[in-house]
């Protein structure tokens, strides 16, 4: 058994080892640090970044905002979803909005909400306005396609509409909104340290990763964007956690 666990464990890590074996034969032939550095010169940088407070500082403050985004965009998606769903009139009247939003440039978006908001508030009405219409969109689509069979059911034996929205419509859009909710994790994420890039608050990875193209510090620049992965990847394993465990709870 702990030999099969070793096993499991090294196939895991099998394809990032395979992948940063590519990187540094690569950064080898290339042999210029300003367009590709080095695995040994990225983590090094990204060592030095991790024992500064302000890595730690602009960590927790791209967190905060990206989280900050992403509640509100759930939020107001699910409970507009559903109002749009439920009612057609509704649904008119926000379509517009909804279709504006998705057609207009991510930068288009960053440059008018910095106008507006200001640098340290435009990163989380990004992440929301690039999340809210895709959680909005599969809650709408969860309405739409909820049973009827149920429905028409729970119209014949009067059931109350509290009982019907909590009992039938509910788990109906379950599976609807977790799949929007981690499609709009990643996307949020990236528009968030994007909107920080531009906006150029005082303590952000997007601050950060913009000062090292401006200063030519390549690896530092890889060693922001391994910091962002990596935290990306903590954010999605805690969501598929999470999601698990709704999943177990609706069986």
């Amino acid at each position: 058994m702990k030999v099969s666990s070793i096993k499991n464990k090294f196939i895991s890590l099998f394809p990032i080892l395979l992948w940063i074996s590519v990187w540094m034969i690569a950064s080898h032939f290339v042999n210029e640090k300003l367009i590709l550095p080095s695995p040994y010169s990225t983590f090094k940088s990204l060592i030095i970044i991790m024992s500064t407070k302000i890595f730690y500082i602009s960590i927790l403050n791209t967190i905060i905002k990206g989280l900050i985004g992403f509640a509100i965009s759930t939020f107001l998606g699910i409970i507009l979803g559903f109002l749009c769903g439920l009612y057609d009139f509704i649904n008119q009247i926000f379509m517009p909005i909804i279709t504006t939003i998705k057609s207009t440039p991510v930068i288009s978006i960053i440059f008018i909400l910095i106008l507006w908001f200001g640098t340290n508030l435009s990163p989380i009405f990004v992440s929301f306005l690039i999340s809210f219409p895709i959680i909005w969109t599969n809650v709408v689509e969860g309405i739409k396609n909820t049973d009827k069979n149920l429905l028409e059911m729970a119209k014949i034996y009067k059931i109350k509409k509290w009982r019907i929205l909590l009992n039938i419509y509910f788990p109906s859009i379950l599976p609807y909104i977790t799949a929007a909710m981690s499609s709009t994790l990643g996307i949020g994420w990236k528009a968030t340290i994007t909107a920080e890039a531009i906006s150029q608050p005082k303590y952000a990875i997007g601050t950060n990763l913009f000062n090292s193209k401006m200063n030519l510090n390549i690896s530092r620049l890889f060693a922001w964007t391994i910091a962002a992965i990596i935290l990306s990847f903590f954010f999605e394993k805690i969501f598929r956690y999470i999601e698990k465990n709704i999943t177990s709870w609706r069986v």
